[in-house]
């Protein structure tokens, strides 16, 4: 499918989807007369609706609701736009009782407002939406949940239906199966069987607690992370937590960012703000020294952990949290070396993440927004650079124009697990601001001052949403090189004890994360406890290995072999690990 294609088909899914949820608030209002309805948007993977009721939705309600809504899909209705002025639309939803589609409009600035009808149904609505429900062929209500009217805790709040719509009966087999696939794999339900992490109240929300297997795998991914960097040509900086509040000020964080801040605290009568962002240290860092034009390209990388505010409702798990790390880069770079700077990046992102297993990903190229700073000629020398790159690379990508960020053009690499869900990690960001405001330059060949184009990259995002991600992908059972524990020693009873510590002494020595049962049970427990644990290799210990000085070992994968010498095993891990198998 080429790249306009694959716009298209979403849109049309999009459209599916939102007219879907029509339907659904239509079927409700007619179990429940008195609902006020809010918004009906679609989202990545379906759709929601938002309701104030007096009793709250229940799954059987679901099932009712979905009955009600098959009626009006047989029926083949169709959908139909016309305008109203704010004053006539606003006074229709309030004869039909309809508070929130009033606020709605009194937000709006146009004079004239948009709406949809089908049947007895009509909505305040932009579109678009299909020709008829009779297009609506496979559909599902998944789930009930909270919502606060506008995403704000001071408004009311209101019960959200989550449903799910496809053109076919086999897509949407297909994306229940792996529904019910994630609700297996989820990190949070595997972070603790497996006692990798914790959020607790006691320490705040959205606060990872990283529990000692959790950060020995956090501590191989930071070091595959370092020495790729350096072997990149990357130099690795660090900076403080906190910094003058001026300092946000100046970067324009307090301007355009500041609902993501935290308050600032005061030291010695100074205001401190915790900072959101590592860009201002890195800029802090350059200006420290004075740079020529044969010091480019410049690309310094720190793993710096961050701190946003994100609303208590939004929280999810390692996915959605107040404190991070980024795996952040900067590189400072001449016109000319923009375009060999982003292919240079774009290698290193498929190669760390196909390292971590992810093999597919969408790319979008997001140019211009109607507000940003620099100039059009920069702008567009930046995005020909962005294109350029991902052509000579041969990677499939769509455009979302006018979806850029104020201060340049920008690539996002959505990884995709293997349940095929896309994970926004990698990101490409070119920037016109901040160089501008902290007044960047550098001695050209010609003498004079000139400033450098600045590009922001991440290759996972944040460790924390990658290390979720991660989880789920593999479903807690992670390759050797990640494994906290990588081989677990079982003895068939006690007296085996002595040679398996001489095993596991032996392991370690060699750098291989060995792991001892001494708990008082049969074998046969011992096993299935480190199944469960998911350790990809076990050792087990009993009268014929001890005679023979030998082991055996039985593998995650199924593999089992008896009588083997145990520097022939330690060889093959070290092969498989060095692979990273």
């Amino acid at each position: 499918m080429n790249k306009s294609s694959s716009k298209s088909a979403r849109a049309d899914l999009e459209a599916l989807r939102h007219s879907t949820s029509h339907v659904m608030a239509q079927a409700v209002m007619k179990l429940f007369p008195e609902t006020k309805l809010a918004i009906g948007p679609a989202i990545e993977d379906g759709f929601y609706y938002d309701f104030e009721l007096d009793r709250s939705i229940t799954p059987g309600d679901l099932i009712k609701i979905e009955k009600e809504m098959e009626h009006e899909i047989k029926a083949g209705r169709k959908f139909e736009s016309y305008e109203l002025t704010k004053q006539e639309a606003a006074e229709y939803f309030r004869k039909h009782n309809q508070p929130y589609k009033i606020e709605l409009i009194e937000s709006l600035a146009d004079d004239r407002v948009l709406l949809y009808k089908h049947g007895d149904f009509v909505d305040l609505c932009k579109g678009p939406h299909i020709e008829s429900t009779a297009e609506i062929k496979a559909f599902k209500l998944l789930k009930v949940a909270g919502a606060y009217w506008r995403g704000d805790e001071n408004n009311k709040m209101l019960q959200r239906i989550y449903g799910t719509a496809f053109y076919s009966k086999k897509d949407l087999a297909e994306y229940l199966a792996n529904l019910e696939e994630a609700k297996k794999r989820d990190h949070r339900k595997i972070g603790k069987d497996l006692d990798l992490f914790s959020i607790q109240d006691s320490i705040g929300p959205g606060l990872v607690l990283w529990h000692p297997k959790g950060a020995l795998i956090r501590k191989e991914i930071e070091d595959f992370w370092k020495n790729e960097h350096i072997k990149a040509g990357y130099e690795l900086v660090n900076t403080p937590h906190i910094a003058l509040l001026d300092l946000w000020k100046t970067s324009g964080h307090l301007g355009f960012y500041k609902e993501n801040m935290f308050a600032p605290m005061e030291i010695d009568e100074f205001k401190y703000e915790i900072k959101p962002m590592n860009c201002p240290f890195h800029i802090a860092i350059y200006k420290n020294t004075l740079h020529s034009y044969r010091d480019f390209p410049i690309r310094w990388a720190e793993l710096g952990t961050v701190y946003r505010y994100e609303r208590r409702g939004v929280l999810h798990g390692l996915i959605r949290v107040r404190g991070f790390t980024q795996d952040d880069a900067h590189i400072f770079c001449l016109d000319s070396q923009l375009e060999s700077e982003i292919i240079n990046i774009i290698d290193f992102v498929v190669y760390v993440l196909s390292t971590f297993g992810f093999e597919n990903y969408d790319v979008c190229l997001s140019t211009r927004p109607g507000k940003y700073v620099g100039t059009e000629e920069n702008w567009d020398k930046a995005t020909k650079a962005l294109k350029n790159a991902l052509e000579k690379k041969k990677i499939p990508y769509e455009i979302d124009d006018g979806e850029g960020v104020f201060y340049g053009p920008k690539i996002d690499i959505k990884i995709k697990d293997v349940m095929k869900r896309a994970h926004q990690c990698s990101t490409i960001q070119v920037d016109f601001n901040i160089p501008e405001r902290f007044d960047v330059k550098y001695v050209g060949e010609d003498g004079k001052e000139h400033r450098p184009i600045m590009i922001h990259r991440a290759l996972m995002g944040s460790l924390e949403r990658f290390f979720g991600v991660l989880i789920e992908h593999y479903g807690g059972a992670f390759p050797l090189w990640l494994a906290p524990v990588q081989v677990e020693i079982i003895t068939v009873s006690d007296k085996h004890n002595e040679y398996a510590f001489k095993i596991k002494d032996i392991l370690c020595k060699s750098g291989i994360r060995a792991g001892f049962n001494l708990r008082n049970e049969k074998m046969g427990a011992k096993i299935r406890y480190a199944q469960l644990q998911k350790v990809p290799y076990m050792i087990i210990v009993g009268d014929s290995e001890v005679e023979k000085n030998l082991i055996s070992f039985r593998a995650r994968s199924g593999e089992k072999q008896n009588d083997m010498d145990l520097n022939d095993f330690i060889g093959k891990l070290e092969e498989e690990i060095e692979n990273k198998k």
